[in-house]
């Protein structure tokens, strides 16, 4: 089939490689939003998916916005039998969908219909769940609510930050990816209904959301720190100033006095030079650390430094309210959403 793919970070590369990989299928265009400012000296840069686009010598648009005529005119020249999204960033206007033959196909990183919308993988962690995956569907007018072509299953690790989690539902969802649009192309697949029940929404995770409130369970800090790691980075503050944190571990400690009722946020150094810190439950000891302006570094290499005394802890930030749930797939209208979640894990 003519493809022409729709994706912008990282987590899109292995879905793209392994369709310009596949006999089955042409990629003659990839859709990727606009060079943006990155990294600290915040120089202008094409994204992941552009870049290799460029190095496959496949052409590429990066419409300001996918409405635009001379986009959609493109679109239309270019004829594509379908459009394989994977966290493309944009909305998708009617105009848009209408192109392809076979319609807008998306890669969306949960078991639909749990976690519709931008950020599932980091939602499937501060929940706690056991089990997820990644689903491929057709793209329709309400977020992420279109019919399932297939999905694949993939276990949480007790350890799985969303970066790790991502990886791993990146590269099966790829192969799922592939397999939807081989058995579209000879007409073996077909879209089965979302259920109604067991719907859920996964919003981006702010800044703001990720601050560790040390007044909660063990359980509940590590959550939250993976499912921000590596984006957008939990945090606290210590003597004033921010510092970011890497996952933690729970779990049987080093036995040390200095861990015994330890208030929430309370520092301590072990004799080994490890750092715990109180929570509304156990303890827990800190990994890597990141100070302002400094690079990640071993809790320890930062209590060296830092040298927290008995008094010093780590402030509870003020928590952020959620935003509210989109509305109902039957009130939904106007422009759809191509965007698929984790594009901020």
């Amino acid at each position: 089939m003519r493809l022409v793919f729709a994706g912008t970070p990282a987590v899109a590369l292995p879905s793209l490689r392994a369709l310009i990989d596949s006999p089955q299928h042409d990629v003659v265009a990839v859709v990727t939003r606009p060079d943006r400012p990155a990294g600290r000296g915040r120089k202008v840069t094409p994204p992941p998916v552009h870049l290799l686009a460029d190095e496959a010598g496949i052409p590429v648009l990066s419409p300001r916005r996918p409405g635009d005529p001379e986009f959609l005119a493109a679109l239309t020249e270019l004829a594509p039998d379908c459009c394989p999204v994977v966290a493309y960033g944009a909305l998708l206007p009617p105009a848009a969908l209408e192109v392809p033959r076979l319609g807008w196909v998306n890669l969306h990183f949960s078991l639909l219909p749990a976690f519709r919308g931008a950020a599932p993988v980091q939602r499937t962690l501060l929940a706690g769940d056991d089990l997820t995956g990644a689903t491929v569907f057709q793209i329709e007018a309400a977020m992420d609510s279109g019919p399932v072509f297939g999905v694949v299953t993939e276990l949480v690790r007790p350890s799985d930050t969303s970066g790790d989690l991502l990886g791993r539902l990146a590269d099966s969802g790829a192969r799922l990816l592939v397999t939807v649009l081989d058995g579209l192309a000879d007409g073996s697949v077909q879209a089965v209904p979302q259920p109604a029940e067991g719907v859920s929404f996964a919003p981006k995770l702010t800044v703001a959301q990720v601050g560790v409130d040390w007044a909660r369970p063990a359980l509940a800090v590590d959550r939250l720190i993976r499912a921000a790691t590596p984006a957008p980075g939990a945090w606290t503050t210590f003597r004033g100033r921010r510092l970011k944190l890497g996952p933690v571990r729970m779990g049987p400690l080093p036995a040390d006095a200095a861990t015994r009722g330890l208030r929430p946020g309370q520092l301590a150094v072990l004799v080994d030079g490890s750092v715990v810190v109180g929570t509304g439950t156990d303890p827990v000891l800190l990994g890597e650390v990141r100070p302002e302006g400094r690079a990640p570094m071993a809790a320890a290499d930062w209590a060296r430094g830092s040298r927290p005394n008995a008094d010093d802890q780590l402030i509870t930030p003020p928590p952020e309210a959620e935003p509210a749930p989109p509305a109902p797939a039957a009130a939904a209208a106007g422009p759809v959403a191509a965007v698929d979640g984790g594009r901020g894990a």
